[in-house]
């Protein structure tokens, strides 16, 4: 038997290598501290900004085509427009060119009238100069030639006259209407010239009897001043009268004094009155006198209630004083207790320490035991 070299499939080999190389990159992803703690997707984040950079390339190429389709439509207008000018200006040229070719007013009918000619135009100079291809007029043309063109002047004039006369009239038509309108016109500025004078005239009147009213009313009240004078006059004299025969004048103490009825007292005068009696003095200073004393019991009382007031908020200060010393004893007794509880508490808390860690937890692991962990991304 001959040994016969197969070739070696490659392929599982390839795979198995491609599988631990994505196993790897998957472990440094997975096991690397600042991505797990801080929670980042480098990948995502990465083809973000991949298809942000290629939205932004596309919005560019995006306008870059739209700024070439505007410039494109922009030159095909501008070309559009210079065509279109140059196309008028040949089809001008050429209707130019047809006007002084196919249209002189050499050649019209009426160019004896325009250019001052009688007739058809003639070669002055004589044929043997020029030659026979220079012949204008042949034998046996132009027979008749001036009886027609003095038909066709006669035409024309018939024509020129029937024109005139059609202008005239339409002239005198035009006139005609201008003269009615003109008379219209006058019409309308006379009825306006007629009505401002009415206008006038009414104002007039008005203006008349508002002055005749406002002197009227003028007259009344002057009028009526000289009435209020006069009769502010003989008021004042009455009282200037009255009053020095009053009894204010005379000084009698008994006008101040009016009886009203009713039992009431006497009612006093005050542009009257003239002072007080000695009877009345005595009154009110011994009225006053009363409330002095009245006023001075009275602050007696109060010395007596605020020294009463004082004796009760001192025994309930004492009071309050020996509640709160009772409250503070309370609270110290009860402070001493916890602190008493909390020193058990500590005990039994060392106690369960100590036994956790000399009795239970005695076998502690080795690093071996933590390596064990996390060696695989899967």
């Amino acid at each position: 038997m001959y040994k016969v070299d197969l070739p070696v499939d490659q392929s599982i080999e390839r795979a198995v290598e491609r599988r631990r190389s994505a196993e790897t990159t998957r472990k440094a992803r997975i096991f690397n501290t600042r991505l797990r703690v801080m929670g980042l997707d480098l990948d995502a984040l990465n083809q973000q900004v991949q298809e942000k950079k290629h939205q932004q390339n596309m919005d560019m190429q995006r306008d870059k085509a739209f700024d070439k389709l505007r410039k494109y439509h922009d030159e095909a207008l501008l070309q559009q427009d210079i065509d279109e000018r140059e196309k008028q200006a040949a089809l001008h040229s050429d209707l130019t060119q047809y006007w002084a070719t196919h249209q002189r007013v050499e050649d019209s009918r009426d160019a004896d009238l325009k250019c001052g000619l009688k007739g058809a135009f003639r070669i002055t100079i004589p044929e043997g100069e020029l030659g026979p291809a220079s012949m204008q007029i042949l034998q046996g043309e132009g027979i008749g030639e001036e009886q027609k063109s003095r038909e066709q002047m006669k035409k024309r004039e018939r024509d020129l006259q029937a024109q005139i006369e059609e202008k005239e009239r339409r002239h005198m038509a035009d006139k005609h209407r201008e003269m009615l309108v003109s008379k219209s016109l006058v019409h309308q500025d006379l009825r306006g010239v007629q009505l401002h004078a009415l206008e006038e005239e009414c104002k007039k009147a008005a203006r008349i009897a508002l002055d005749n009213y406002n002197q009227a009313l003028s007259t009344e009240r002057a009028e009526k001043l000289k009435d209020q004078h006069r009769r502010e006059e003989r008021e004042n004299l009455a009282e200037l009268r009255h009053t020095l025969r009053s009894d204010m004048m005379t000084e009698c103490g008994e006008a101040a004094e009016r009886d009203v009825g009713g039992g009431r007292p006497p009612r006093v005068l005050i542009d009257k009155w003239k002072g007080m009696s000695p009877e009345q003095l005595s009154a009110i200073h011994r009225e006053r006198e009363e409330q002095r004393l009245e006023k001075q019991r009275r602050r007696d009382a109060e010395k007596i209630q605020d020294a009463a007031w004082e004796l009760q908020l001192l025994k309930l200060s004492r009071e309050a004083e020996e509640e709160e010393r009772r409250a503070a004893e309370l609270r110290r007794e009860k402070r001493l207790q916890t602190d008493r509880y909390n020193m058990q508490l500590a005990r039994e808390q060392q106690a369960y320490e100590e036994y956790l860690n000399k009795k239970l937890y005695t076998n502690k692991p080795t690093k071996d035991y933590f390596y064990q962990f996390n060696t695989s991304s899967r």
